[in-house]
């Protein structure tokens, strides 16, 4: 039987449009949350193409749509971390020429949130996603440490050595007790 000219959406016009619906919603957070981790836009974006188009092949497999957001980030972490041990990686070497980039500096904050993250991106890796997951997604200790596949105990010890590391890092001219003065 015929409906009148219409036909039912079909599983995968539904999975792509729900997709779809996602990436327009929850896209730019997840590239800010993968460019803190990451602490490279470009590596970020490539991170983010690649977990999101894991999450495309595994969407009718997530079952709590609610958590969406911390599967992405927990492909965004093990990408990074796959990233950091390839060979390539290692071989690099600094250089003191650095190639032409377009500052983005946050008008209302007189750019002292980009000189905050700077020192955030000074942290090790794992520290540096640790602290992205807690205070920046504001993850509990329980939601980091499934996020980054360590215990709690590891997330405590690492948030903890990091935050020391901020303090000691941190100029005196962003330090939360010079604004009050």
């Amino acid at each position: 039987m015929a409906t009148e000219g219409r036909r039912a959406p079909t599983d995968g016009a539904r999975r792509d449009a729900e997709f779809t619906e996602y990436l327009a919603a929850r896209q730019a957070a997840l590239l800010r949350t993968a460019y803190l981790v990451c602490g490279d836009r470009h590596q970020a974006e490539d991170v983010l193409q690649t977990a999101l188009a894991k999450l495309y092949l595994s969407w009718d497999k997530v079952r709590d749509r609610g958590a969406l957001d911390a599967y992405v980030r927990r492909i965004v972490v093990n990408e990074t971390t796959s990233a950091w041990r390839r060979p390539w990686h290692r071989r690099e070497r600094a250089t003191d020429a650095l190639p032409e980039t377009a500052a983005h500096h946050d008008a209302y904050d007189e750019g002292r949130s980009a000189a905050l993250w700077a020192v955030v991106r000074s942290l090790p890796p794992k520290a540096r996603a640790v602290v992205v997951l807690r205070y920046y997604e504001q993850l509990t200790e329980a939601e980091t440490a499934q996020a980054l596949g360590v215990s709690t105990g590891t997330v405590k010890s690492q948030c903890n050595r990091a935050m020391a590391l901020l303090r000691e890092r941190t100029p005196a001219h962003l330090h939360p007790r010079e604004e009050e003065r």
